[in-house]
């Protein structure tokens, strides 16, 4: 097993970021993300699905986690969403993929959402300074405040807002 390169797990992470976007430019706006951060926290997380599975309470959290959902962790290293034949792959191709490998999630995000998109640059722009978001993490008390999304290395004193709202009820 290879040591774990926090440089080398940004950068795949950032890879799974930016194709998100790149699907977003090709008119899959709907796509949306639920970063996390696992239990031990040496694994960033980043789920992909569509905004109908997206909370109304929580613009970066999902109702059904089980269904209509692509997973990534670092712990994957280049195997995106455990596909071993990527691991090479540049941003668009992964792109080209996930159309390909999860057409019913992309077939509900095929849709225009400016406000999201444009909440995506900017976090995009948090996560290329080191500022990866996490919208779902082990807490140890409360949640932090909705408003936000928390970020890995908060090193700037910068707040990332939360995305737009979602369109799923929350079921308790």
């Amino acid at each position: 097993m290879a040591e774990f390169d926090q440089e080398t797990a940004e950068r795949r992470a950032l890879r799974v970021l930016r194709m998100v976007h790149e699907l977003h430019k090709l008119g899959y706006q709907g796509l949306r993300i639920e970063p996390a951060l696992a239990p031990s926290g040496g694994a960033w997380r980043c789920a992909v699905s569509h905004v109908e599975n997206v909370r109304r309470d929580r613009g970066a959290r999902f109702v059904d986690d089980a269904r209509d959902v692509a997973r990534y962790t670092t712990g994957q290293d280049n195997t995106y969403f455990g596909w071993k034949d990527a691991s090479g792959d540049s941003v668009k191709r992964l792109a080209q993929r996930f159309l390909e490998r999860f057409p019913e999630i992309c077939e509900k995000a095929r849709l225009r959402d400016w406000e999201y998109a444009g909440w995506y640059v900017e976090m995009l722009g948090f996560a290329e300074r080191g500022e990866m978001p996490v919208a779902l993490a082990d807490w140890g008390g409360s949640e932090p405040d909705p408003r936000f999304i928390e970020t890995l290395g908060s090193r700037h004193g910068l707040c990332l807002p939360a995305p737009p709202l979602g369109k799923a009820e929350h079921r308790s």
